[in-house]
């Protein structure tokens, strides 16, 4: 790493009441829950001890304008006694005419769709809504712009599921085709950095703030899904 190297920690959503029963979520606008605010706090408090260690954490904190991005990043925010900067290009992907639907209820009404949406096919355009290399590539996009713009400093992002598998593959090179073996997990904190040339994920996953009553291992980590259900894309993370 160089000295001009922009660190982005990227913090997903608390838990809402949909992520607890995969129902898609993409632009629909779901509060937290009763956990997920919790979550909020304690990840929060996390980033008050941090500040309190070592200063200044994070130059800039941004966050999808999707209140339940909102509702985690104001601790983060006011933590830091930063500014809270809301912004549409945080956005989940927009699922369309999957969204307020679970999988089994999307199969039943839209069983072609469905098909192709299991398939993993990048370019497959969810009717209303967006395609993976479409999502990709309007997240990335930006990413470049905030490198560009915040060369040499801190930032933290708070925003969705999806918007942090597109960020790890930006930085691993792991093809949109391919199924993910990383947590999601909900409140959790995960650090990339690029110094102008490479990036490198310097840790991911990372719920250390959060109590075991707290975390979510079990509804985000890939290895939960059942075998019945492995090979099926994982709808957990919109």
């Amino acid at each position: 790493m160089t000295g001009t190297t922009t660190t982005l920690t990227l913090i997903r959503h608390g838990e809402t009441d949909w992520n607890r029963v995969k129902r898609i979520q993409g632009h629909t606008d779901i509060a937290l829950s009763t956990q997920g605010e919790r979550q909020a706090v304690l990840l929060g408090e996390r980033v008050a001890r941090e500040v309190a260690a070592h200063g200044r954490v994070f130059d800039h904190v941004l966050t999808s304008d999707l209140q339940r991005a909102v509702q985690t990043a104001a601790p983060v925010a006011q933590a830091c006694g930063l500014p809270l900067v809301r912004t549409a290009n945080l956005r989940e992907r927009h699922y369309g005419i999957f969204e307020t639907h679970v999988p089994d209820e999307i199969q039943a009404a839209y069983p072609q769709d469905y098909s192709r949406w299991q398939s993993r096919d990048p370019d497959f355009v969810i009717p209303g809504g967006e395609s993976t290399r479409g999502f990709y590539t309007r997240i990335t996009d930006f990413v470049a712009q905030l490198v560009r713009e915040h060369e040499g400093q801190h930032l933290a992002l708070v925003a969705h599921g999806g918007v942090l598998d597109c960020c790890y593959r930006l930085a691993t090179g792991l093809a949109l085709s391919e199924p993910r073996a990383y947590p999601l997990l909900n409140a959790s904190v995960n650090r990339l950095a690029y110094d102008g040339e490479r990036w490198q994920v310097l840790s991911w996953g990372d719920v250390t703030h959060l109590d075991d009553e707290a975390r979510d291992e079990s509804n985000d980590t890939p290895g939960s899904v059942s075998a019945s259900a492995s090979d099926r894309v994982d709808p957990r993370v919109v």
